[in-house]
C-alpha cells in the first residue's frame, strides 16, 4: 500500500467503503429481522459483534482518503469476520453467516490467493468451533457454507485480476494515444509552419468541394486580388477574355476538375493587375474514398510583365527590320541583273544577298513565334481542300537544288494523294522546315525519304535522313523555342532554333502533332500526323 500511487489508494479506499457500507446495511437488516422473530439467543453477545461491524464503517468512513494505512486494509475484514462469528454464534438460525460473503469477497479481490485461503480457514475454523456447541446443529450449511465463501472469494480474486488487466491496458492504450496526438499536433503545426513560410498559396478542396486547409500566402494572395474591388473581373491567359465565375481556377478545382498552370488575370486592361498562376491536383484516396483536391496558386505578375514586354520588343524590333530589309534585298537583286558586273563585285553582291536573305528568314521566325502566344492565341488559320501531295511535292522542288549542291538526293516515291482541308500556306512552311532541316543538317552525299499516307482518320507525313541524328540528352528540347543542339552550334550551319518549335505550333493548331525518332549516327525521322475529316482540327485556337 505504501507504494501506491495516489489513484490507486483512492480505489482502494472506494471499494473498502462501499463494502462496509453495504456489509453494515446488511448487518442492520439482519438485526432487525432477528430481533422481530425472536432468533437472538444471546443479545449482549449479538450487540458486541453487530458494534464491531458498524465501528469498522465508521473507521474507513473517517479515514484519509488519499492516506488510507496498509493496516488497516488488512485489520477490517479480518475483524468483521471474527465480528460474523460473534453475530452468528448468538442467532444460530438466523443465516447470519451469509454476512461472511462481504469480507470474503474483499479479501479475496484485494489479497488473492493467500487472502482467499485465509478467510476459507477462518470461516471453517469458527463454524467448527460453534459445531460444538449445543445450541448450534451440524447441518448441510456447515459443509457448505466454507466452500460457497470460497468460490466466491476465488471469483473475486478473478474478477479483480481481469480488471487490472483490462484497467493497465486501457491506461497503456491511452498513454499511446496522448503520444499519437502529440505527435499528430507536432506534424499538424509543422506542416502549417511551413504551408505559413512559402510565398505561393496552398489550399486543400474537400470531396464535397470545401475549403478545408489554406495558408497565409493563400489568404494574402486571395485578399490582393479581392482589393483590386468591383473591377477585380477575372480573365483568361492572354488577359483580355473575361471568365464567367464557374469557369475560374478554384471554381473548377471545387467541381472536381484537375489541371495544370493555370493562368489567370485579376483586374481590368490597363489597371493594376495581378496573374496568378494555379494548379489542382487530385489527393491520394483514402480506403477508397476520393481524397478531395489541393490547389496551389502562385503570384506571377511580374514574370508574366517582363515576358510580355520582352514579346512587344521582338514584335516591334522585328517589323521595324522587315521593312529596310525587303528594300535591301529588292536593290540587291535589281544590283545583280546588270550584266556589267565585275566578278568580283557581283561575288560580294551575292554574299550580302545571301545574309540579307537569311535574316529576312530569321526575322520571319520571329513574327512567327510573336504571332503563336504562349497561352493559346493560335495561327489565323485559314483551311480549305488540298492535296498533302501537291503542297509536299512543291515543297521538295523548292528544296532539290540546295540538296542538289550537297549531293544529298531526295526520294519522294512514296508520297501518295491525300486529299483533306487545311491551310496549305502554314502547312507548307512546316514541310519546308522539316525539308530544309533534312538537307541542312545531313551528311554530305546522304539521302531524305518523305512519304506521304493514310492511317485510318489520319494522314501522316514522314520526312527522314541519314544524318548524324539527335543526342539522348537533347531530344526532349528539340522543340523548344531558339534551342540548337550543341553539335549544331558548333559547326558552321546557321539557324534559329525556331524551325521545329512552329512546325510543332501550326500542326498542334491543324489538331495534329509532330514526334521524331532518332539515334546518334542513326539519322532522323520527323512524323506530322493530321486528322484526315474536316472540323476535326482546332482552327481557331492553338492546343
Amino acid at each position: 500500500m505504501s507504494g501506491s500511487s495516489p489513484s490507486e489508494r483512492l480505489g482502494l479506499h472506494r471499494s473498502l467503503l462501499t463494502n462496509q457500507l453495504l456489509q453494515a446495511a446488511a448487518a442492520i437488516l439482519a438485526a432487525a429481522v432477528t430481533s422481530f422473530l425472536g432468533q437472538i439467543q444471546d443479545v449482549t453477545l449479538f450487540v458486541s459483534g453487530a458494534g464491531i461491524v458498524f465501528t469498522c464503517a465508521a473507521v474507513i468512513v473517517l479515514s484519509p482518503r488519499d492516506r488510507l494505512p496498509s493496516w488497516i486494509a488488512l485489520a477490517v475484514p479480518v475483524i468483521d469476520v471474527i465480528a460474523i462469528g460473534l453475530m452468528r454464534g448468538s442467532a444460530p438460525v438466523a443465516g447470519i453467516g451469509l454476512l461472511w460473503a462481504f469480507p470474503a469477497i474483499w479479501i479475496g479481490a484485494a489479497f488473492g490467493i493467500r487472502g482467499v485461503i485465509g478467510v476459507t480457514v477462518a470461516v471453517s475454523a469458527i463454524i467448527t468451533y460453534q459445531a460444538f456447541d449445543e445450541s448450534h446443529r451440524v447441518a448441510a450449511s456447515t459443509f457448505v457454507l466454507p466452500f460457497t465463501l470460497a468460490a466466491l472469494a476465488t471469483m473475486s480474486h478473478f474478477a479483480t485480476q481481469r480488471t487490472r488487466a483490462q484497467r493497465s491496458l486501457l491506461e497503456k492504450q491511452s498513454a499511446e494515444l496522448r503520444r499519437s496526438l502529440e505527435r499528430a499536433r507536432r506534424q499538424e503545426d509543422l506542416v502549417t509552419e511551413v504551408l505559413d513560410a512559402v510565398d505561393f498559396g496552398v489550399i486543400r478542396i474537400t470531396p464535397s468541394g470545401e475549403f478545408a486547409v489554406s495558408n497565409e500566402a493563400h489568404a494574402r494572395l486571395q485578399a490582393g486580388a479581392d482589393a483590386l474591388g468591383p473591377s477585380s473581373v477575372v480573365f483568361a491567359a492572354d488577359g483580355i477574355t473575361p471568365l464567367e465565375p464557374q469557369q475560374t481556377p478554384f471554381a473548377r478545382a471545387r467541381a472536381g476538375e484537375i489541371f495544370d498552370g493555370e493562368l489567370v488575370w485579376y483586374g481590368m486592361p490597363g489597371e493594376d493587375r495581378r496573374a496568378l498562376n494555379v494548379t489542382a491536383r487530385r489527393l491520394r484516396p483514402r480506403d477508397g474514398a476520393d481524397g478531395g483536391r489541393v490547389v496551389v496558386s502562385r503570384d506571377v505578375t511580374a514574370e508574366e510583365t517582363a515576358l510580355r514586354a520582352r514579346e512587344d520588343l521582338v514584335a516591334s524590333v522585328s517589323h521595324e527590320l522587315r521593312t529596310p530589309l525587303t528594300s535591301i534585298i529588292g536593290y540587291l537583286e535589281l544590283a545583280l541583273d546588270d550584266d556589267r558586273l565585275q566578278p568580283s563585285t557581283r561575288e560580294q553582291l551575292e554574299i550580302a544577298e545571301r545574309n540579307a536573305i537569311r535574316l529576312r528568314e530569321l526575322v520571319a521566325d520571329i513574327l512567327a513565334v510573336s504571332a503563336a502566344s504562349r497561352h493559346g492565341v493560335g495561327f489565323a488559320l485559314q483551311p480549305a481542300p488540298a492535296d498533302l501531295e501537291t503542297i509536299v511535292r512543291a515543297a521538295v522542288t523548292s528544296v532539290a537544288p540546295r540538296a542538289a549542291a550537297q549531293g544529298i538526293e531526295i526520294d519522294a516515291s512514296a508520297v501518295r494523294s491525300c486529299p483533306t482541308v487545311v491551310d496549305a500556306h502554314r502547312l507548307r512552311q512546316v514541310v519546308d522546315n522539316l525539308l530544309s532541316n533534312a538537307v541542312k543538317y545531313n551528311r554530305r552525299g546522304g539521302r531524305v525519304t518523305v512519304t506521304v499516307d493514310r492511317e485510318d482518320d489520319t494522314v501522316v507525313l514522314r520526312v527522314a535522313d541519314d544524318g548524324p541524328g539527335i543526342s539522348p540528352s537533347e531530344q526532349g528540347r528539340i522543340f523548344e523555342r531558339f534551342f540548337r543542339a550543341d553539335a549544331v552550334r558548333n559547326s558552321t550551319v546557321h539557324g534559329s532554333g525556331l524551325g521545329l518549335a512552329i512546325s510543332r505550333d501550326i500542326a498542334r493548331a491543324h489538331g495534329g502533332d509532330i514526334t521524331v525518332a532518332t539515334q546518334p549516327g542513326g539519322g532522323s525521322v520527323f512524323t506530322v500526323r493530321l486528322p484526315h475529316k474536316e472540323g476535326a482540327a482546332s482552327w481557331s485556337s492553338m492546343s
